[in-house]
């Protein structure tokens, strides 16, 4: 059984190529059903995780493709997944990247302890790990091998954090988004927000300015109940999502994080905007992947915009004070790693165990039938017992002793170690035939 990890992510692509290849939760279950047939038998088990930061595919081969190179595997997967961002393959090739193995568990588990994400140890990708599974397991993609990966990463992500600081003092990116704002109004309490989505990324930014107290804050969302009750919640108001190119001009912050494929604030929208603000400063954060804010509003002389890449460098200084528990973490994975590659070896021998088995069951049945036939004749019970215990005795130990007898002289002392192992278990000591 292979294991392959196949994607791209914020360490080997920009922000414009990541968003290309994004998917939102509702795009999921077509998107592994497409991948599916894509793989056909050679690898059928899928799971497909996308979030701000790596679009990322899965892959568990099946039997029918044991004997396949890993690029044989990956190469209908990338195709696959370029022809979802609209690229060619060799530009996606740019980006991307393959991990086989005990490399893929490895860059699996990683990523599930916060490990590979821009805010070292951010507990939210684990969510986003555990909703990818779900998705893969509603459409029939996930499987045994795959199932046993991710939860052996959830494992991991729990003890790396529970016996690790490296959540510890976390700069997450909402954190950022309010650290950021403060060099440009020193006090937030002069200040109105505007938080656009309602996802979990906005409800952090939301938490981070209201312990800052700022003027007013608004939220605005496609649903009016979720914006509502988040506002209620933060002491906010609720605005509607189609009032936001009236109403932008109101707000000295903006942040958005909205799930849409198309950006929602467009540079007409901020433009009309700063000249009813007559040239006052906007601070805007698009932390959406594919973007909400258009990158030409950058241009704007007035306007300050960051994306979730700008903010990368301030969320890594904040992460320095946790380097110090990363190599305890990665301990935490590499034993992971190794278990999980135990399993993978145990899971080889599946095929094998199964194909004994289905003998075992053939002789016992040919013994079986012989041995009714001679008591229907008439024979002694007693001499058909030894007759029949005979007769499976020989078929079990003939393979092996023909396959000892058979074996060249440099062959010979494996062939005996193993039916020692085999016949006599490992306590036993046995001299090697000669």
């Amino acid at each position: 059984m292979t294991v392959l990890a196949i994607g791209l992510n914020h360490h080997s692509a920009p922000l414009d190529v990541r968003a290309r290849f994004a998917f939102t939760p509702e795009r999921l279950p077509a998107a592994l059903r497409s991948l599916r047939e894509r793989l056909a038998r050679a690898a059928p088990e899928a799971t497909l995780l996308s979030t701000c930061n790596r679009t990322e595919l899965y892959v568990a081969a099946g039997d029918a493709a044991a004997g396949a190179a890993p690029a044989d595997l990956a190469q209908p997967a990338l195709a696959w997944l370029a022809e979802q961002g609209g690229a060619s393959s060799a530009r996606l090739a740019d980006h991307a990247y393959v991990a086989e193995g005990s490399a893929a568990a490895r860059h699996a588990f990683r990523v599930a302890a916060g490990l590979d994400s821009m805010v070292l140890g951010e507990p939210q990708i684990l969510g986003q790990i555990k909703l990818a599974v779900r998705e893969a397991g509603l459409a029939g993609t996930l499987g045994s091998t795959l199932h046993q990966l991710f939860q052996r990463s959830f494992t991991v992500a729990k003890e790396v954090r529970s016996a690790t600081e490296i959540g510890a003092h976390s700069v997450s990116m909402a954190a950022a988004a309010v650290r950021l704002s403060l060099q440009l109004f020193e006090d937030l309490s002069q200040v109105r927000v505007l938080l656009v989505g309602a996802g979990e990324m906005i409800e952090l930014t939301a938490a981070h300015f209201a312990a800052r107290q700022p003027l007013a804050m608004t939220l605005a969302n496609r649903t009016a109940e979720r914006s509502e009750r988040l506002a209620r919640r933060f002491g906010a108001q609720a605005m509607a999502l189609a009032d936001l190119p009236l109403r932008l001009h109101e707000f000295d912050v903006v942040v958005s994080c909205t799930a849409s494929t198309l950006p929602i604030i467009g540079l007409g929208a901020v433009e009309r905007a700063l000249k009813s603000r007559r040239r006052r400063p906007m601070f805007m954060v698009d932390l959406a992947v594919p973007r909400d804010i258009e990158p030409e509003v950058a241009r704007l002389a007035d306007v300050y915009l960051y994306t979730v890449d700008d903010l990368s460098a301030l969320v890594q200084t904040g992460g320095e004070k946790r380097r110090a528990a990363v190599a305890q973490a990665e301990q935490i994975v590499d034993a992971g790693v190794r278990g999980f590659a135990h399993w993978l070896e145990q899971r080889a021998s599946v095929p094998l165990i199964r194909a004994v088995g289905r003998q075992a069951d053939a002789w016992r049945a040919a013994e079986l039938a012989r041995a009714r036939r001679q008591l229907a004749r008439g024979d002694d019970v007693d001499a058909v017992l030894v007759a029949l215990a005979h007769g499976l005795t020989a078929k079990l130990m003939h393979g092996a002793l023909t396959g000892l007898h058979a074996a060249d002289h440099g062959q010979r002392e494996q062939a005996a170690l193993a039916v020692q192992r085999l016949f006599l278990g490992p306590s036993r000591r046995s001299p090697a035939p000669h």
